[in-house]
């Protein structure tokens, strides 16, 4: 297993739209390994392959607090949702921006397991949350596009400061 970079806004790979998985294989299963691996170093609750620059339809979730409730969706697809809560995010892809997002307090998703098995599945509260904050990676969508241009605009100058000091 491999610990990935992650790419940073406003890097525009982070806009890019995801392609759907064709073939669940080792490749991918590989894949899955790396990207949790990466999650769990960042520390994070959750993380799209876009945000590895890695653009196939894939994420990884786990909420738990002692990191034992791994998920893993390929090609999920929102199927329905209920229920708005308004909730604090963050994103590995803006280190230390936290912002309120309103989303689906339940969500019924459709997709395939890391090993190509079909799956549905439903949960509600922050895995909610967490799969449709990633979901909207693999759609090319931030958590900065939820925020008014004034909002936008000061994260990027900050996180471009950031980046400059660490060069």
């Amino acid at each position: 297993m491999a610990i990935l970079q992650i790419l940073h806004y406003p890097d525009p790979r982070l806009r890019n739209v995801a392609t759907p998985v064709s073939n669940v294989d080792d490749d991918i299963r590989h894949l899955v390994d790396d990207m949790f691996e990466t999650m769990y170093a960042a520390p994070g609750i959750g993380l799209a392959a876009s945000q590895v620059n890695i653009h196939k339809r894939i994420l990884v979730a786990d909420v738990s607090e002692n990191h034992n409730k791994p998920v893993c969706f390929i090609n999920p697809v929102i199927v329905s949702s209920s229920g708005i809560r308004r909730i604090e995010e963050g994103c590995l892809s803006l280190p230390g921006v936290f912002e309120e997002v309103e989303r689906g307090d339940y969500i019924k998703l459709q997709a395939l397991d890391q090993f190509g098995a079909a799956i549905e599945f439903e949960t509600d509260g922050l895995l909610a949350i967490c799969i449709q904050h990633e979901i909207d990676h693999l759609d090319g969508k931030l958590l900065v596009d939820y925020l008014s241009q004034l909002k936008r605009n000061r994260i990027r100058k900050r996180l471009g400061k950031v980046q400059k000091q660490s060069s």
